[in-house]
């Protein structure tokens, strides 16, 4: 029987070498627990007026508690990176960060604009928007629909990907008949309106763009090496009793009344997972860490909203959506 090695086999034999491979465990943000930390916040909500958003700046309303502000997040089994601005933008030199989303996407960008400034104006801070193609739609003729492209990404994003370093994107509560009405968004497939009533359906239509949509970004991914693509997990909703226009309310102030951990090992958008899953985009999970954060919303102190309605969908800044980032930038 002859030796496959043939007379080669002694020399293989002589001169092998043994392997051994260690890989570090892999950090899962997602689970873990609130800590009371009497550094925080990073910043204050009645400085960071250059950033914030009036109605969502609840230090500048009628809240009187802010213990809220007072917690931080520590991930199970594992150290995240205290976040400091000079260290996160020496990071970032000369790159591009660009979060592309709904509301919530602007919480999450008006976030690290306070956590970089600690709050503090900053003159040297241009707006950009239209280098990336980005402009305001004209509203103003009640007669003008949108088209609103499910199976394609957008025209600046197609057009300007090679600018940007790290993306992250959203999307989820504008997905509702109500929102598509008063924007007068039209469903477009291939092009033309669409006409699958399969699609049609609001639930399908969501996750149908957002699978196009990482699907898209995934294939790019090799075309930009530089670029580290994030989809954010949806952020959950507190009504109770009823939703946003029929007096559902959130008044709960008591930090970590209804939890503090989360043990769990998978996602809780599960929409989100399926999506990303073999794909080089990442999941950035915050639904289960924010969903036993109930206290953190804006809830009834909103001066702009009408009696008997709260906002128990966006959050308080400070508050949960500085975690989000600090969990995204330690994966930068």
């Amino acid at each position: 029987m002859l030796d496959p090695l043939g007379p080669y086999c002694d020399n293989i034999t002589d001169y092998r070498l043994s392997y051994y491979l260690i890989l570090a465990p892999v950090c899962n943000y997602a689970k873990g627990k609130w800590v009371v930390d009497d550094r925080r916040p990073l910043y204050s909500g009645f400085g960071c007026k250059q950033w914030l958003t009036p109605m969502w700046a609840c230090s500048l309303m009628q809240r009187q508690d802010f213990a809220f502000e007072k917690l931080r997040w520590q991930p199970k089994g594992c150290e995240m990176e205290e976040f400091e601005g000079p260290k996160f933008l020496k990071r970032m030199q000369d790159k591009t960060l660009a979060f592309v989303g709904d509301s919530l996407g602007r919480q999450q960008f008006q976030s690290p604009m306070c956590m970089i400034t600690a709050g503090k104006d900053r003159s040297d801070v241009l707006d950009v928007g239209n280098e990336y193609g980005l402009e305001p739609l004209d509203v103003k003729d009640p007669q003008t629909e949108y088209a609103m492209h499910l199976d394609r990404p957008p025209p600046f994003l197609r057009q300007f990907l090679h600018k940007i370093d790290v993306l992250v994107l959203n999307t989820g509560h504008h997905w509702n008949r109500g929102k598509l009405r008063a924007n007068r968004w039209v469903m477009y497939v291939g092009g033309a309106p669409n006409t699958n009533k399969k699609i049609a359906n609001m639930g399908r239509a969501k996750n149908f763009t957002i699978h196009n949509t990482v699907k898209w970004l995934d294939s790019q991914v090799p075309k930009h090496p530089h670029l580290k693509a994030f989809y954010r997990s949806i952020s959950p909703r507190h009504f109770v009793n009823g939703d946003w226009n029929t007096g559902g309310s959130c008044n709960n102030t008591k930090p970590m009344s209804i939890g503090k951990e989360v043990l769990q090992e998978g996602s809780s958008d599960h929409a989100a997972v399926s999506a990303v899953r073999w794909t080089g985009v990442k999941l950035l999970d915050i639904t289960a860490l924010s969903q036993v954060r109930d206290e953190g919303h804006i809830s009834r102190i909103c001066i702009t909203s009408s009696p008997g309605v709260q906002d128990c969908l966006h959050w308080c800044l400070p508050g949960v959506p500085d975690t989000w980032n600090e969990i995204l930038f330690a994966q930068i």
